[in-house]
């Protein structure tokens, strides 16, 4: 069924309007109008507690974005999204990441298959690989037992798991080594294998078609390493597992199809930690972990289902984001999680929201004219204070934010946590209320410095906290996220769920390849820049 153009939407005209009343107002000036502001533009679900007050909007806003996100159709969409319906139109493909969380017993069905008894069939045979390799009743070609694993993936398949490792590191066995090799960049795969022994090492290659040009590239290096330092080409079955559906290239690498773990089309691969493609993450904190992480997803996917819009987290978030995006021009949002352990969280989530939403034409074709996806970055607090958030505090760009912080840390040490936390607060109060020429002046500033040390303030932002860092926690945080996007790219009337922005480059440098390595002077055909580059590397090559 059509729906109504995004600025023919009467919400969208509202808050045109609403926005040229609010904009020049300040958030000290809303924060004095209301003083119960800070306890009632609030929402909690799932150990998530979110503040959203510190955000340019009063409750007129609010009703509006919400209004706007009926108008989009969202709550239909949404049901569209978990009945297994095909959303993703450009691929003729359902979007089904939320079944890969969904519990054993539960049932949906697609397309005549239940695809939740297809997931919990992949997960045993997941736990029980986990558990020979973690039990030591797995031996390689030797016979000694594996204490070194390297995931082999590019993309969905490495950024997933990098993040979940290093998030769950805490819970991980500190026995075994797990390294993650995604650059085609020789150096990655060289550093990762420089001082560990074959004997004691699997590599999990991950790759849906088995086809992936830089994973494929890194494996048969990997294999060649393999090889000559086990001397046996049967050393390759004992000491590589496969994440694909294409049992035949498997089979052809030297792989038993016995230790190869599939997914589905309807698993994007930026969704799809959860998958068969979290091996390494399972094998690293054991099934039991693997298994809270999934039900935390699902306490997530169970709140964006069902939660009215008015009190859903992933819906505020999203449309906070359409707010800022579309009304105030914001070209990019920052994500500071005050947790070492989250310290590939924010590269996460560029994929996850970039690659998803970073779209130009609507789900029907037409070029949009209005902007959408807006660039998602950030570093560990309290790292990035040192570094980028002078040109938040007084840049002359607005870049909204989202503070993560935790109530208790993992490895508590003296007075640590404490400093840590109270910078998450006075970040959120600095972005928000700044600091006043009149207050500058009255600290007794030379008068010439004064206007350099006036923080203008006014820069939105979310504080998010959760009590501890748990396996759980991961899930429903990944999870909000992915719904915030959901909710993005329902407003957008985009496709999320696509990515052929990928594969134009993939072609091109396919293309290119042959004439770096060709032995004769090769006939160049491109553009005069690319001709040119083409020979520089050849002469520098050489």
């Amino acid at each position: 069924m059509p729906i109504t153009p995004l600025k023919e939407r009467p919400a969208w005209k509202a808050l045109e309007q609403h926005r040229a009343e609010i904009g020049p107002r300040h958030l000290r000036e809303l924060f004095a109008e209301d003083p119960t502001r800070g306890e009632r533009l609030c929402a909690e679900a799932a150990g998530i507690y979110l503040d959203y007050s510190k955000n340019r909007i009063t409750d007129e806003t609010v009703r509006l974005l919400l209004q706007l996100a009926e108008e989009s159709d969202l709550a239909s969409r949404r049901e569209m999204m978990f009945r297994g319906e095909r959303i993703n139109t450009s691929e003729g493909r359902p979007v089904l990441h939320v079944a890969l969380r969904m519990p054993k017993g539960t049932s949906l069905v697609v397309d005549g298959v239940d695809v939740v008894a297809q997931v919990h069939e992949v997960l045993d045979r997941m736990a029980d690989f986990a558990r020979r390799i973690r039990s030591g009743a797995w031996t390689g070609h030797t016979g000694k037992p594996i204490r070194n694993i390297i995931n082999i993936g590019i993309g969905g398949s490495d950024l997933g798991p990098v993040m979940a490792y290093e998030a769950l590191r805490h819970y991980s066995r500190r026995d075994l080594t797990v390294r993650f090799v995604s650059n085609v960049d020789s150096t990655d795969l060289v550093e990762a294998t420089r001082d560990l022994s074959a004997e004691e090492t699997l590599f999990i290659v991950s790759s849906k078609t088995f086809g992936t040009q830089e994973t494929l590239t890194n494996a048969h290096s990997a294999r060649d390493w393999l090889v000559g330092q086990l001397g046996s080409e049967d050393a390759v079955a004992k000491h590589f597992a496969a994440v694909s559906t294409n049992a035949e290239k498997v089979a052809a690498f030297g792989i038993d199809t016995q230790n190869m773990f599939g997914f589905w089309d309807w698993v994007g691969g930026r969704y799809s930690m959860d998958s068969a493609i979290g091996l390494s993450t399972m094998v690293a904190i054991g099934p039991e972990h693997f298994a809270e992480m999934l039900a935390g997803f699902h306490d997530m996917d169970e709140h964006f289902r069902t939660a009215p819009l008015a009190a859903n987290l992933p819906v505020l978030m999203g449309m906070l984001t359409v707010w800022y995006v579309n009304f105030f021009g914001v070209q990019s949002v920052g994500v500071m999680p005050y947790e070492q352990y989250l310290k590939r969280f924010p590269a996460y989530l560029q994929q996850l929201t970039m690659e998803s939403n970073g779209k130009q034409v609507t789900l029907d074709g037409r070029t949009v004219d209005y902007d959408t996806g807006p660039v998602y970055w950030g570093e560990p607090g309290t790292n990035g204070q040192h570094s980028f958030y002078q040109l938040l505090h007084q840049g002359t760009r607005l870049i909204p934010v989202d503070l993560i912080g935790f109530g208790r840390s993992l490895n508590p040490l003296g007075r640590h946590h404490d400093i840590l936390t109270s910078n998450v607060f006075a970040q959120a109060q600095a972005f928000a209320f700044g600091r006043s020429e009149e207050e500058v002046r009255a600290e007794g500033t030379a008068p010439e410095v004064v206007p350099h040390r006036v923080m203008p303030g006014n820069r939105p932002n979310n504080v998010l906290l959760a009590e501890v860092l748990t396996p759980r926690l991961l899930g429903t945080l990944v999870a909000l996220y992915e719904h915030s996007v959901f909710t993005q790219g329902t407003v957008w009337n985009i496709n999320s769920y696509d990515q052929w922005g990928v594969e134009l480059g993939k072609v091109m440098a396919n293309q290119i390849i042959p004439e770096l390595e060709s032995e004769p002077e090769p006939d160049l055909r491109h553009d005069s820049s690319t001709n040119n580059l083409i020979r520089r590397y050849r002469s520098l090559r050489a």
